[in-house]
């Protein structure tokens, strides 16, 4: 690969560019092109393969969407396909895409997953020249014949690394094969892994390399902040974070299910959220993105998959509200804000058992994270406990409380049953648990009660201290301890009629016909029958 020169001639005028498309960027008020798009623009309208290497928020989009609109119209024919990872960054690339495309006469399609098969395959028979596509719904087309690359002019994989990192390598390399090897080809990435490399070296002519910013690199005017905090106070630092900025908040969680609970439990401090996570429908997260810029959500709890498919101008704040599984995703997360130009501030949260985690970031992104203590940011009562009633004992806090030792010394012996005085509960004396001996009154005399008739059937049998026991004792046995053989020992009461019953699983009997069948009629002639027929 090698190394393009900077083009240092003012605005897109100097870039090759068509006037009207030149024209449309006026009307957009694109005045001075971004340091990614002043070096990839003249590289791809001349039809070399290139590899843009840019963080997010850079104009990448912009970058080789104008140079393929350029080249299918000069050329008449062809297609250009565009595969992307996510299909929010689809319906991003999409918009940018069709404010270009109707002035050369060009018709765009998006092939996503979450749509309708049977749309897009009527949308694709209208022959649109341009079709964006997340890799696995093109390939659910190209099975079933909805769609033909053979005519593909330029090929643009954008987010490449993204892509790697969920799996797609084998889809792309189908589509790949698919399409004709004489084409242009074109990667953006923020990254550049090996992967990315080796599909680079197999699959593009002499490559041109163009790097505006060392792979890992953040954006420069985002302000970046790390706090260190217990899991237990993440939501509480996150109420504070939140009465402080009042502008738009992208908060970032890791897993499916913590992006719900946090969502809920933003809604209830209460700020107006929503959220967008791969369990989410395709109309739930178009709601969800379209109610967030245009004002309806202030905050927007997101995974990794709105990473690289949110472009809102306007963010005031995004917070890593858990760190990123890959390191690289950091990159991408905090480029959410800050874009184009303008100023940002990202907010990390992590745990005191993070700190190699921390070191990778700092590493890749090469700077320190500016350290924020809690005390700094939040209140002076952050983390106190509620007032308690007034004349109630206060409180401590959980780290002045600790377990008072028990006083050393010989155990007192409790006072026997006899000695304690009777104490009124719920307006009756407390049961006398005293021996019958030891009662006013002496013994009691169980002569007086009427005696208890048999229970289930069984005779009943005398205790070992001669009362009846409704559960039949076992006089022989000492302490009159309860027998359980009379139970298993008794029949069923009902399994007489249990044995009458019939089987309703068993088809009844069949009566024979009156004089047996026709089998039996034949065994029983004779052969005098026989002979008198």
């Amino acid at each position: 690969m090698t190394e393009t020169k900077t083009d240092t001639s003012p605005g897109f005028y100097g870039l090759g560019i068509a006037p009207k498309l030149l024209e449309a960027l006026d009307k957009l008020k694109f005045k001075v092109p971004t340091p990614i798009q002043q070096k990839a623009i003249p590289v791809a309208a001349g039809g070399g393969d290139m590899v843009g290497i840019a963080q997010t928020g850079t104009g990448k989009t912009i970058a080789f969407a104008v140079p393929m609109i350029q080249r299918l119209a000069a050329a008449g024919q062809g297609k250009g396909l565009v595969i992307v990872p996510t299909r929010e960054l689809a319906l991003q690339v999409a918009d940018v895409v069709r404010q270009f495309s109707p002035l050369m006469g060009m018709g765009c399609a998006v092939v996503i997953g979450g749509e309708s098969m049977n749309r897009q395959t009527q949308e694709l028979r209208r022959g649109p020249r341009i079709i964006i596509a997340t890799p696995g719904r093109l390939i659910d087309h190209l099975q079933q014949r909805t769609v033909s690359l053979a005519d593909v002019r330029v090929l643009v994989l954008d987010e490449a690394d993204r892509m790697f990192d969920m799996g797609f390598a084998p889809q792309i390399e189908k589509i790949i094969a698919a399409v004709p090897g004489d084409r242009q080809t074109m990667l953006f990435s923020a990254t550049m892994p090996d992967d990315i490399m080796r599909l680079a070296s197999r699959h593009m002519k002499l490559p041109m390399r163009v790097e505006v910013a060392r792979p890992g690199t953040a954006a420069e005017k985002v302000e970046q902040e790390l706090f260190i905090v217990d899991r237990s106070e993440k939501n509480a630092l996150l109420a504070k974070l939140l009465d402080k900025y009042w502008g738009s908040v992208l908060l970032f969680v890791r897993t499916k299910h913590n992006a719900k609970k946090i969502a809920r439990a933003i809604r209830e401090m209460p700020h107006s959220a929503a959220e967008i996570h791969s369990n989410r429908s395709l109309a739930q997260r178009r709601d969800a993105l379209d109610g967030f810029k245009s004002g309806k959500y202030r905050v927007l709890v997101a995974t990794d998959i709105a990473a690289r498919g949110i472009d809102v101008t306007g963010i005031e704040l995004v917070i890593n509200y858990d760190l990123p599984d890959e390191d690289g995703n950091y990159v991408h997360r905090i480029g959410r804000t800050g874009r184009a130009g303008q100023p940002g501030r990202a907010i990390t949260f992590a745990a005191p058992d993070q700190g190699r985690d921390v070191r990778n970031i700092e590493r890749l992104i090469r700077m320190p994270l500016t350290r924020v203590q809690m005390p700094d940011v939040a209140s002076a009562d952050f983390g106190a406990p509620e007032a308690a009633p007034q004349g109630a004992p206060a409180r401590r806090p959980p780290e002045q409380r600790q377990r008072q030792p028990r006083p050393q010394g010989p155990r007192q012996a409790r006072p026997p049953q006899s000695d304690r005085p009777q104490q009124e509960h719920g307006g009756r004396p407390r049961r006398d648990n005293r021996p019958a001996s030891a009662r006013p009154g002496g013994r009691r005399d169980d002569s007086r009660r009427p005696a208890r008739g048999p229970v289930g059937g069984r005779p009943q049998q005398a205790s070992a201290h001669g009362r009846p026991n409704r559960y039949g004792a076992d006089p022989s046995r000492k302490g009159g301890i309860v027998s359980l053989s009379p139970y298993f020992e008794e029949p069923r009461r009902y399994e007489g009629r249990r044995q009458q019953r019939p089987d309703s699983r068993q088809a009844p009997p069949q009566k024979a016909a009156p004089g047996g069948n026709w089998f039996t009629r034949f065994l029983k002639k004779k052969k005098s029958d026989y002979k008198s027929e």
